[in-house]
């Protein structure tokens, strides 16, 4: 991806956990050795919902120190927080003027999380898509990771830049193109192979915690759910088999295999054999992870430095992008 910039936003949630990292953080890790990145805590678009403040705050540093634990590296990327950036919300309301309302109504997303009360959600939570714009657009990113549930907000995004560019006659915002895919990139929960792995859910067998140690992550495996039939020998057999394909997913993604590669071995074989070595694989991989990000997360000093540096960087690289946009719309700053 060389000349290509690519820039990434992750919610500072609590409880960070495999789904997380590989969901995210392990794509990330290897993009920064790729192309030009910029990765943000998208800590303006945790506000859109109900939050404890000190909570936020810890949960902010936490996943500062779990993308550093993981191999983000400041040396190579840019990495902040939006709030320590206040041009992406000065660029969220240039482009609301730009935004319509009947496109803001197609998204999927708000219907699903507002639920059966969209009267009672906020304005950030019905309009957080406009900020995911300015949160790309900011920077002329070339290229955005999205997960499929996302894909839509991308979509308004190139939407938006090609409005504002015509409506005023200029070539400021650029279309960004999605990056989508890789293994692993959802992973569902250990107790229900339909639903992803959330730190929502009450049950904390359901998922493997960032924090947990050896015991725990081999007790979670052992006792995930599956089906009494053994694993497939090819990849079609684990179709109508959500457990199954989500703990060969979980394998491949850590051990860098193809599913056809995994099942050639384990394939004929019961859960008993392959629960085992999915748990040494997994431990295996998240020790160094765990022990630096527990290290870490008590340093806030260091945590906030990487931080500060990282937006100052970043407000450097959105300011020309922002002022261009003001001078734009004829509005004097």
């Amino acid at each position: 991806m060389a000349n290509k910039r690519i820039v990434s936003g992750i919610q500072p949630t609590g409880n960070l956990h495999l789904g997380n990292y590989l969901g995210a953080i392990v794509k990330w890790v290897a993009m920064q050795d790729e192309a030009e990145c910029l990765f943000f805590l998208a800590d303006l678009h945790a506000i859109t919902v109900r939050n404890e403040p000190a909570e936020l705050t810890a949960n902010t540093r936490n996943m500062a120190a779990a993308l550093l634990a993981s191999g983000i590296d400041p040396a190579k990327s840019i990495l902040f927080n939006q709030a320590r950036n206040p041009l992406h919300a000065e660029l969220n309301w240039l482009l609301s003027g730009t935004a319509r309302i009947g496109w803001l109504n197609r998204m999927t997303q708000f219907k699903e999380k507002s639920g059966k009360d969209r009267e009672g959600a906020s304005l950030g939570l019905y309009a957080y898509p406009v900020l995911q714009a300015a949160d790309v657009l900011a920077y002329k990113a070339t290229h955005v990771p999205v997960g499929e549930d996302q894909k839509q907000h991308l979509e308004l995004a190139r939407d938006i830049a090609i409005k504002f560019n015509t409506d005023f006659n200029v070539d400021l915002f650029v279309a960004p193109e999605p990056v989508i895919g890789g293994p692993a990139a959802r992973v569902m929960s250990l107790r229900d192979g339909s639903a992803k792995m959330s730190k929502s859910d009450p049950s904390d067998m359901s998922r493997i915690n960032l924090t947990d140690d050896a015991d725990a992550i081999s007790q979670k495996i052992r006792k995930s759910r599956t089906d009494p039939e053994p694993l497939p020998s090819e990849p079609a057999g684990l179709e109508g088999r959500a457990e199954a394909r989500n703990l060969v997913g979980i394998y491949a993604a850590l051990s860098g295999e193809n599913v056809e590669q995994i099942l050639s071995r384990f394939g004929g074989q019961g859960f008993g054999v392959f629960k085992p070595a999915l748990a040494e694989l997994v431990v295996e991989k998240l020790a160094p992870v765990t022990a630096r990000f527990n290290e870490l997360r008590q340093d806030h000093a260091t945590i906030d430095r990487v931080l500060s540096e990282g937006a100052a960087r970043a407000r450097a690289l959105a300011e020309p992008t922002v002022k261009a946009a003001y001078e734009a719309l004829g509005l004097l700053r």
